[in-house]
């Protein structure tokens, strides 16, 4: 059993216990190792280019480093896919460019040629623990929790916390003990529930939540004990070490890939004024000019006429829908009056807020946005999502979503060496398919989804309704 100190919160989690002993055990899928072609020098001008920037960037730091990446990705992003893979199949091993070339080939959801470049440290200290299961399945031995269970963000906790013990409990192999340690919501608390799990034996951080704390904890300058984040931070993960978030930025990134995919070059954005919002949306732009497209006009989501944007020269393409559910109903009426009704029309994830009625959401058909495989698709390990919102509160309406990534963050703790020492390693999760990069960050590839008859359905079933 585990070990979980704040007393006063066990018969919440007693409760949790019962509900995820239920469960089914967790289980990460592999995908087929592609074959590896012998590294030839590459004759393509950005290729060099960024191959030159990568490897004078391991001497950089701050934003130095910062732009210098950047300026790769901007290059690879020039590449077709089947230039990038090729590209990066000749990089030999030890190359400073192949992490950023395997990156952009995760998010294009394509193979790796070969394991990301990782040092021992990458296998997170796990030694210590028994041998991995076929599946890859090797948890840690003791587990330290860091979230801010008290202050102001102690609400988003509590689905975060309790997906990830519907997973720990729904396991029926090995477990480790796990103990709890409040951040109370700042650095400062991090940085000492940190140093308690270090001191008191932990083999393994999961945490903090915060994207502050995550910064403090980062630019710490020791981490003795691996670390998994659960927020993306102003820094990246040390070596060693590693985050997973649910950022804004990956769903923009992903909308821009799904449109480049359908030829997409010149795209409308049509958004509303929440932070959430405003970063999809400039992940998106920087994403399309990065591969030759545009954002022709970025507009709020009380714009009255879009006729006139819709006429501009050269056209629209494609619409990119950054807003609620709620506010997107009111625009398919102008998107119609302006001739876009046909055009191919994504969203980011907030699309579902303010749904659920389907007569009223039939003007939402034919919207394909990025959602958690559990919601729509279900997910081995968890029960439907409807039965999980009948056990427990945390787990309905939206804090499913921070449920099903609590859930993701259980697996990828069983997982990550795994997932960080083969090519082909990867967890079909809660909120889609998560692979971990060169870099330490968890790529995650979402679920598309669309409606269909005013019903949320993954975007391949929409023709069978």
């Amino acid at each position: 059993m585990s070990r979980m100190p704040h007393r006063s919160r066990a018969s919440t989690w007693i409760v949790i216990a019962a509900s995820a002993a239920l469960l089914l055990g967790g289980c990460a899928t592999m995908a087929p190792t592609s074959s590896v072609t012998a590294p030839v020098e590459s004759r393509n001008t950005q290729v060099q280019q960024a191959r030159e920037l990568a490897q004078a960037g391991a001497a950089l730091s701050g934003a130095a480093r910062s732009d210098s990446d950047r300026q790769i990705e901007r290059l690879l992003s020039g590449l077709d896919n089947a230039t990038l893979a090729a590209e990066a199949a000749r990089l030999p091993a030890g190359d400073p460019l192949y992490n950023y070339a395997g990156r952009a080939l995760l998010r294009r959801g394509l193979p790796l040629p070969r394991p990301f470049d990782r040092g021992e440290a990458w296998r997170f200290d796990a030694g210590n623990r028994p041998p991995a299961d076929r599946d890859g399945y090797r948890p840690p031995v003791k587990v330290a929790m860091l979230l801010p269970l008290s202050g102001s963000m102690a609400a988003a906790t509590a689905p975060v916390r309790d997906g990830f013990l519907a997973g720990y409990y729904g396991e029926t192999r090995r477990r480790p003990e796990i103990v709890f340690y409040d951040t109370q919501g700042n650095a400062g608390g991090t940085l000492s529930a940190y140093e308690r799990a270090a001191a008191e034996g932990s083999d393994f951080v999961v945490g903090p939540l915060g994207r502050d704390e995550v910064s403090a904890l980062f630019n710490r300058a020791e981490l003795p004990v691996p670390v998994l984040a659960l927020n993306r931070g102003t820094v990246a993960p040390p070596s060693g070490h590693a985050s997973f978030s649910l950022a804004p930025e990956d769903e923009g990134i992903a909308a821009a890939e799904f449109l480049l995919e359908r030829n997409a070059r010149r795209v409308l954005v049509i958004t509303g004024d929440d932070e959430s919002q405003r970063r999809a949306v400039a992940s998106l732009r920087e994403r399309l000019a990065e591969r030759g497209a545009l954002v022709t006009d970025s507009v709020g989501e009380g714009t009255a006429d879009l006729a006139p944007f819709a006429q501009k020269e050269g056209g629209v393409d494609a619409v990119f829908i950054a807003t609620r559910g709620s506010a997107a109903r009111t625009l398919m009426p102008k998107l119609a009056l302006a001739g876009l009704a046909g055009k191919p029309r994504v969203a980011t994830s907030q699309l579902l807020a303010g749904t659920g009625k389907p007569a009223e959401d039939r003007v939402l058909d034919g919207i394909a946005f990025p959602g958690e495989t559990w919601t729509l698709r279900g997910t081995r390990g968890l029960p439907s999502a409807a039965s999980a919102a009948a056990m427990l509160p945390t787990a309905k309406g939206p804090a499913a979503r921070l449920f099903a990534f609590g859930f993701d963050a259980w697996q990828l703790t069983a997982y990550l060496e795994r997932l960080a020492t083969t090519a082909d390693g990867a967890v079909e999760g809660a909120t889609g398919v998560l692979r971990m990069d060169g870099f330490g960050v968890v790529q995650r590839t979402p679920a598309w989804s669309t409606f269909s008859g005013g019903v949320a359905v993954p975007l391949a079933d929409a023709a069978r309704r």
